[in-house]
């Protein structure tokens, strides 16, 4: 089965200037319009890992919810567990900046809930064989609460990312339960009520490291952009992460990269600085171009040793 990725589908319409970008005015560039969303995103750089993935999702009933499922099926992602239903899919509309920087964007997050009774009725063929389980901590709470449900009876570790952290601050037992949790600088300081913009990287680290014993979260990773990654576990290790240095086109994904390639490090054996270097490495393959996904890798560049199943 794989890891096991749960959450929404967007598309994603970005826009970017072709001379210098003015904040609030009219600027001429071109647009593009490509599938999106955290957790799709997640699944396809796992696959382009040559992993073998699920994806439990909702697409909308239209030939571009075909078209989602088919581009996911040919990166060898199992989508029997995504279902077709109408208005399935949310929306992203974005402007980037010359930096390759969001510059305004507003989204339109869909519905997951029809998917309840899919894992009231597949959950058990879902997650008995899964590697382990990656979701969005901030989807609708009755799903989430079924998935650590599965999670506990079957002994899966579940690694959560986010993308609203105003839900998630208020789910910290839901934190506490997953083997992983991995978010940004800003939404860190969501989390623990503070300011840490101005934090150096080694500065973030003795931070985290007390902050993950008092929360009692068991590992959490924060980006920092450009600064890397921190790390902590409540009971051990901690460090930094370099970034990988490259030409920045456009950062969407780059987050969700990260969060792929540290899910399938810890999933494979890695320990948590080296999960780190694989979503570091990941990211960075990303945000040099315009897609929002990594391209293809072979588990052996990250020193994985998994068996592959066509």
């Amino acid at each position: 089965m794989g890891i096991v990725v749960l959450g929404a589908v967007f598309v994603d319409v970005k826009g970017y200037p072709l001379s210098t970008y003015i904040p609030g005015g009219r600027n001429v560039g071109r647009v593009e319009q490509v599938p999106g969303g955290v957790s799709r995103n997640v699944v396809e750089d796992i696959a382009n890992v040559e992993l073998r993935p699920t994806f439990v999702s909702l697409v909308d009933d239209t030939g571009m919810g075909e078209d989602v499922v088919r581009q996911l099926r040919n990166h060898k992602v199992n989508t029997d567990y995504i279902l077709r239903t109408p208005d399935g899919m949310g929306a992203w509309l974005a402007v980037f900046d010359n930096h390759g920087d969001v510059g305004a964007s507003i989204s339109k997050r869909p519905d997951l809930r029809p998917l309840a009774a899919l894992l009231d009725e597949k959950g058990d063929d879902i997650f008995r064989d899964a590697d382990s389980i990656a979701l969005e901590i901030d989807m609708d709470k009755e799903l989430v609460k079924r998935v650590f449900a599965y999670a506990r009876k079957y002994g899966k570790a579940v690694y959560a990312v986010v993308s609203n952290m105003s839900i998630a601050v208020e789910r910290r037992d839901f934190l506490q339960q997953t083997s992983c949790f991995v978010c940004n600088l800003q939404e860190a300081g969501i989390l623990f009520s503070d300011d840490y913009s101005e934090k150096t990287p080694a500065e973030m680290e003795e931070l985290l490291r007390l902050k993950v014993r008092s929360a009692r979260i068991p590992r959490m990773i924060v980006t920092m952009g450009e600064q890397g990654a921190v790390y902590a576990e409540m009971d051990g290790e901690s460090g930094i992460c370099p970034a990988t240095r490259v030409e920045v086109q456009d950062t969407t994904g780059a987050g969700d990269a990260f969060f792929a390639g540290a899910t399938i490090g810890l999933t494979y054996g890695k320990t948590l600085g080296q999960s780190c270097a694989i979503g570091s490495r990941l990211a960075a393959s990303v945000i040099c171009t315009s897609s929002n996904v990594c391209p293809r890798f072979l588990p052996e560049e990250f020193g994985l040793d998994v068996t592959v199943t066509e």
